[in-house]
């Protein structure tokens, strides 16, 4: 029965465990190890930095909350498309599954498997092609001109990546859950290990870490902006939290085990990314923390010595392997959501007869994720939706006090602590977050906008088939 059963519904087979890896894991990618250069810059401040780093994991975890009492009450594959769908309806619904699927997470995952491949490249000379290859573009709408043969060698490494990781989550979510799991004990492990290696043998100080809030005048003259854009930064590197409900209906007693490792993927990632940039602090004073564009790589030379790079490169290969794995796994749930509702191609919402996977959406998905790499536009693309991410962030927040009222008499096995204020100062954040990113970024803020408003016309179509169909039906 259940091996019938099997061929036609997704499998619950991911642990407790493997809900914790997939949000530690989707989280800790290679923004830990890039970002806190630019926030130091930012910023000027140890103090201001560290803040930032807990306050952005604060609020993180205030949306972990409010997604636990949701997936708690909604247990369905495709998480945040299908909680979107009782909250505001099919339009919003099918604008996040769009915006998920089309530049949000495919995007993020041909950034992550480039990073993968451009680390791999510190151990392997990776070949180019000849220059009158190189020089060959395309005229991408919104984007600009892109040349898919530039850094060829590095492209071939990302895309066969995404190609391998796909397969493994294509022949199950079993397999693909257990790979998660070991890629991101090692990550979290190793970076720990680092961090202390830093602190015992990093003959560094203390006065690093505490300057008595000594910020230099060219922050204290644009502070609001300048923590704005800090935040940002940080929001980049916390990103991925909410990847978990997008594989809550293949979650084993999903009411307990997706609200538990929400909260408990959430927490991981606070003390992994405090300790690690307390570490970076401790050997590296602020000013040449700035300086370092690979600040990791920075602060292991003072322990490893030339070896620091070497050892760094490891560390990102598994972080990034572990965060690309976890995209992988969890976003292709959202078009078969999408399918599902009848809002999407049919093909898409299908399970494999044997392995219980989506896997023409994941298939479809890791197509798309290998364009985006061949265009090398994905860090600009990435660049856009940081604001999309956020409007839908604070829409979903707000959405647990709609379906309070909408739906007062379901049974909600986790209730969001300090509700609804919790909500209400996640929404404000998010609120003020966007509206900095208007003001500091607007180019970015409005092309991302703009991506995100290309799904209409295929909303406006599907919901006209569905129309159609159901008439014919009668």
């Amino acid at each position: 029965m259940d091996s019938k059963k099997n061929k036609t519904e997704l499998i619950r087979g991911l642990s407790l465990t493997a809900s914790i890896m997939i949000v530690a894991g989707s989280m800790i990618g290679s923004g830990i190890f890039r970002k806190p250069s630019i926030m130091a810059e930012q910023l000027g401040s140890p103090e201001l930095l560290i803040l930032v780093w807990i306050a952005a994991g604060l609020i993180t975890l205030i949306g972990a909350f409010i997604n636990a009492e949701i997936s708690g009450m909604i247990d369905a594959t495709g998480g945040q498309y299908v909680y979107f769908r009782k909250m505001y309806g099919d339009f919003t619904a099918y604008i996040y599954g769009w915006s998920i699927l089309s530049v949000i997470q495919t995007g993020s995952q041909a950034a992550i498997a480039y990073v993968f491949a451009e680390y791999i490249g510190y151990f392997i000379k990776l070949f180019k092609l000849p220059e009158s290859w190189q020089s060959f573009s395309l005229y991408l709408p919104l984007v600009g001109k892109i040349y898919p043969f530039i850094d060829f060698g590095t492209k071939t490494i990302a895309i066969l990546s995404i190609i391998l990781l796909t397969a493994i989550n294509y022949t199950g979510v079993i397999l693909g859950g257990a790979v998660q799991i070991v890629l991101t004990y090692i990550k979290i492990l190793v970076i720990i290990l680092f961090a202390l290696l830093l602190f015992v043998f990093g003959n560094g100080s203390l006065s690093n870490i505490y300057t008595n809030f000594s910020i230099p005048d060219s922050t204290s003259k644009n502070l609001l902006s300048s923590i704005g854009l800090a935040f940002a930064g940080a929001f980049w590197a916390y990103d991925a939290w909410n990847n978990l409900t997008f594989v809550s209906g293949e979650v084993k007693n999903p009411q307990r085990n997706v609200p538990i490792g929400l909260l408990l993927g959430v927490l991981i990632v606070i003390f992994v990314y405090v300790l690690i940039n307390i570490a970076y602090l401790y050997v590296l004073p602020i000013n040449e923390m700035a300086k370092s564009p690979l600040v990791a790589a920075s602060a292991a030379e003072k322990i490893f010595g030339t070896q620091g790079g070497s050892i760094i490169s490891m560390i990102v290969i598994v972080s990034t392997l572990s965060a690309l794995n976890g995209s992988i796994l969890a976003t292709a749930r959202v078009p078969f959501a999408m399918s599902r509702a009848k809002l999407f191609f049919k093909g898409l919402g299908k399970v494999h007869p044997n392995f219980g996977t989506p896997s023409a959406a994941l298939i479809i998905q890791g197509v798309w994720s290998c364009i985006l790499v061949l265009s090398g536009s994905f860090d600009t693309i990435t660049d856009y939706v940081m604001f999309a991410s956020w409007l839908f962030y604070m829409l979903g927040a707000f959405g647990v006090i709609i379906l309070r009222k909408k739906m007062p008499d379901e049974v909600r096995p986790y209730k969001v602590w300090g509700y609804p204020y919790t909500p209400l100062i996640f929404v404000f954040a998010a609120f003020l977050f966007l509206v900095n990113s208007i003001v500091s970024d607007t180019k970015d803020a409005m092309m991302g906008l703009i991506l995100i408003s290309s799904g209409i016309p295929f909303y406006l179509f599907w919901k006209f088939k569905l129309k159609f169909r159901n008439n014919a039906s009668y």
